[in-house]
């Protein structure tokens, strides 16, 4: 055991010796030197990539600055010339030609109904039968009275006769011949009277019978058989209305009175029934009257359209949008709807000049219908004017023509989508205000 601790405790008693400046330093020693020169290094290498960096930078914006901003895509479109109808717009609904509610003229029972809901009649038709048996009694009663006095005028008038012969006589006095001549006379008159009483239950029998008045459609009937009709009630038997033709009545601001006017002085006016959306054509008339007097109220004034109904696209009730064909304008300037753009100042289109850079130019525009837009001052025909993409340009910015856009009659396709985009987008605002309403 003493032989092994004895080396063991000798290393522990014997100091290191000191370290000298040529011999080699101990490995746990940490390497200052190195890391510090490293670090040097990529700071060098660091300034270096950055000032190069930096000067391609400064390069490149001296290039554009030079040259300018890149060109703006932009959707392109021209000027067309094109003949333009100028509408008036106005809200209106459709009424009937001519509704007549049916009523019994007699009171009596409903013993039959000779129509069917919803039927068409003609004038003259059967729509309803009504007990006769007592209007018969009358027409009879009164023939009997007519009878019963001719036979008693027929005696007055004998005795009229041979009264006249003892007159003639001397027989008779004057007095007693007026007396016989004045009943006779009242025989007579009584037998007239009797007539007019055979007419007059004869009409009353007649009544019993109801027709229709006009020719037209039925509605849903308002009274079943079996029950007692009276002249005097409201509701009446069935509505009977006339669908062809049949109108429309609108209204439009009182300013548009004077040249709706002047063009009717010019011949017939005519007229559309668009659907509520004002997207489809229902049906195509003329302006029949204008009303006489203008609302105070609201500053409009109401006007009445006939229309054929052919297709009986034109309901009563239904509201429509009407649309009076004013004037054509001849050769008007029309660029797609989206051109036109809005400003504090009012609406503005951009013009796409010959070195392709735009002006943002001050629009006068006369109406905007079916995504066409009809320009009465500011643009020239064939000019070329920017359709989509206004969002990105200020005046003076240089533009070019979007990759997919291919011309078409002015228009590129790109500007025919985003202008059909907007058509929809429009459409479905107006349907959600419309059903909002």
């Amino acid at each position: 055991m003493a032989n092994h601790n004895e080396p063991r405790k000798e290393a522990v008693q014997n100091p290191p010796e000191p370290f000298d400046g040529d011999a080699v330093p101990p490995r746990n020693r940490f390497p200052w030197k190195t890391i510090v020169a490293l670090v040097v290094l990529a700071a060098i290498g660091i300034t270096v990539v950055t000032r190069g960096n930096h000067a391609k930078s400064e390069a490149k914006a001296a290039a554009t600055a030079k040259s300018g901003p890149p060109p703006i895509s932009v959707v392109m479109g021209t000027v067309a010339e094109k003949d333009v109808p100028i509408y008036r717009d106005g809200r209106g609904t459709v009424q009937a030609f001519n509704p007549v509610t049916v009523r019994s003229r007699v009171d009596g029972q409903l013993q039959k109904l000779s129509f069917r809901e919803g039927q068409d009649v003609r004038a003259g038709d059967v729509l309803a039968q009504i007990d006769p048996a007592p209007f018969k009694t009358q027409v009879a009663q009164a023939e009997a009275k007519k009878a019963q006095d001719e036979a008693q005028l027929e005696f007055a008038k004998i005795e009229v006769k041979r009264d006249a012969a003892l007159l003639a006589s001397k027989i008779l006095t004057q007095e007693a011949y007026d007396t016989q001549a004045a009943q006779a006379n009242q025989f007579e008159a009584a037998v007239k009277a009797d007539q007019a009483a055979i007419d007059s239950a004869r009409v009353q029998l007649n009544y019993a019978t109801v027709a229709a008045p006009i020719e037209g459609r039925t509605g849903i009937r308002m009274v079943d058989e079996g029950n007692i009709i009276r002249a005097g009630d409201s509701n009446g038997i069935v509505v009977l209305a006339q669908l062809k033709p049949i109108s429309v009545v609108f209204t439009l601001p009182e300013q548009s009175l004077k040249e709706i006017q002047q063009q009717l002085s010019q011949g017939e006016m005519r007229v559309l029934a668009m659907d509520r959306e004002g997207t489809t054509n229902l049906d195509e008339g003329s302006l029949a009257v204008i009303d006489n007097q203008i609302d105070i109220g609201t500053g409009t004034i109401r006007l009445k359209a006939t229309f054929p109904n052919a297709n009986l696209k034109l309901w009563p009730g239904q509201f429509v949008n009407a649309r009076l064909l004013l004037t054509v304008r001849q050769g008007g300037a029309v660029v797609p709807a989206s051109v036109i753009q809005r400003g504090p100042e009012g609406p503005y289109a951009f013009v796409i000049r010959a070195d392709m850079s735009v002006q943002m130019r001050k629009v006068a525009v006369g109406q905007i219908d079916h995504g066409q837009a009809l320009i009465e001052e500011g643009l020239n025909i064939g000019e070329r004017v920017v359709v989509d993409g206004q969002y990105k340009l200020q005046p003076g910015a240089k533009v070019k023509p979007a990759e997919s856009a291919t011309g078409q009659e002015g228009v590129s396709s790109t500007a025919v989508n985003a202008h059909e985009k907007n058509g929809r987008q429009g459409k479905s605002r107006r349907a959600a205000g419309s059903d909002g309403n």
